[in-house]
Parts: C-alpha cells; structure tokens; sequence
C-alpha cells in the first residue's frame, strides 16, 4: 500500500528529466498517486514534456497546456482539471522565471522594473492564484507544496531578483497557509539545495554554489534531486498532517551553518 493510494493532484514546473517537479512526480506516483501536469503551449515543450514523463515510466499522462501568467489559462487547466479528476488532494508548485541577463554577479542594483515584476508575477503571485482555483477541487482538504531555495533568506551572489522572489513566495505561502487551514489545505515550501536543473544553471556562479555547499554542509555533499521528490511524498501525505505554513530543508543540512 503507498502512502498516496487514491490521491489525485496536479503539478507544476516539469521541464525535463532533470527538473525537481519530475522527480517529485516520479516520487508521488511510486507511492500511488495520480499526477497531471501542465506545461507552456506549444508542441515543443508538450512534445518534451510528455516524453520525459513517459521515459520516466509515467505512461500516459494527463497533459494541460497553461502559461501560468494568464489567469484564462490558469481557469482553463482549472476547468479540465475538474472535469478529469473531479477532486484533487495536493498541487505543486515548481515554477520561477527571471530575465537571465540579471542573474549575473554584481547585477542585481541594475534590475529594471519589468524585470522585477514579470519575476515576482510568475515565482510568487502564481502561488496565489493557482491556490485560489485549487481550493474549489479540495472539498476534503488537501496539500499545496511550492519549491524554494535558500537565496530566499540570504544573498548569494548571482541569485538577485530570483532571492527577491522567492523571500515573496515563502510569505505568500505562510499567508495562504493562515486562510486556508480552515478548509484543511496545509501549504508549505520546499527548499531545495542547489540541483543541476535548468534553471539554476542560468544563475551567475552556479558551479561555485555547488562547490561551496560540498565544502561546508553537514553531510559534506550537494543533494540529489530525488531527494527532494521523497521530501514531497512526506509534505502531500498524511505523515505531514499538522504541518502547515513551514519551510522545509532539503539542503544536506547547509542552511544551519554559520559560515
């Protein structure tokens, strides 16, 4: 018997087999879960999209095209959502975006407007939004768990506005946690370590973040990204019922440092 036998839910942010939103789902569905997942539009990213999640073992999965930018597509996924699951127990939130001309040492001062708000729009604001339509699918309660990482908390060099967003997404999390508890929806982040995904491969010194968390974690090691995918089995099953509003480590133990 899995953990998550029966439970339905959506995820968020999978681009490839290298993005902590596959391995999540991967990890979910080991335990019984059932995952549908949205991508950007186009038959690009579906095509690769759906190809890493059936090379993964996720066989025909259920795909829904979304720019999490706009609200239409967000009540479309929504609408299908409800139409093919009729009720969900948990989301996922993995997405984030920052113009990469910004994400460079010594940048962060030289952010322009548009800059900073399409990053706090799609990394923090998104939360709101996809929790709003979610709670209408949660008649039972459920989980919503967003990704994080540490730069939220203190300045590494090269993250910039990314920091600045997702300092915004943990407070959007704990405020959505307080609203929603009435109805049984526990919202969490999961801060990751730094992984070798897409994304972060975009950010200025990326190759010293890794090395300098191999140098002064506890466990003397960067994480594997599955590691992440069995914290996010924990955080949409009932072994995290009473836990709501929290940000969860899964750093190899960096962020208790005082280095």
């Amino acid at each position: 018997m899995g953990l998550l036998d029966g439970r339905k839910g959506l995820i968020f942010g999978v681009a490839n087999d290298r993005s902590i939103a596959y391995h999540i789902a991967r990890n979910l569905v080991e335990h019984g879960a059932t995952c549908g997942f949205s991508y950007l539009p186009g038959e690009k990213m579906e095509r690769r999209v759906r190809k890493t999640l059936e090379d993964g073992g996720l066989s025909n999965p259920w795909m829904f095209p979304c720019d999490v930018s706009k609200d239409e597509d967000l009540d479309r996924l929504f609408e299908a959502a409800r139409a093919e699951f009729d009720a969900l127990s948990f989301v996922v939130h993995s997405v984030a975006f920052a113009d990469r001309e910004y994400l460079k040492l010594g940048m962060f001062a030289e952010t322009p407007r548009a800059v900073f708000t399409q990053a706090l729009d799609i990394s923090a604001y998104t939360l709101i939004a996809i929790a709003q339509r979610a709670r209408g699918l949660m008649p039972n309660g459920g989980s919503i768990v967003a990704l994080s990482y540490y730069g939220a908390e203190k300045v590494v060099p090269g993250y910039n506005v990314m920091g600045v967003a997702k300092a915004a997404l943990e407070a959007v999390a704990r405020y959505l946690a307080a609203d929603l508890g009435r109805h049984n929806i526990r919202v969490n982040t999961l801060s990751a370590g730094p992984c070798r995904t897409l994304s972060a491969m975009a950010v200025g010194g990326i190759d010293e973040m890794f090395e300098w968390v191999e140098r002064k974690a506890p466990l003397c090691r960067n994480i594997e990204t599955d590691e992440v995918g069995k914290t996010a089995v924990y955080l949409c099953s009932d072994l995290s019922s009473g836990v709501t509003g929290e940000n969860v480590y899964v750093d190899a133990g960096y962020n208790v440092m005082g280095v």
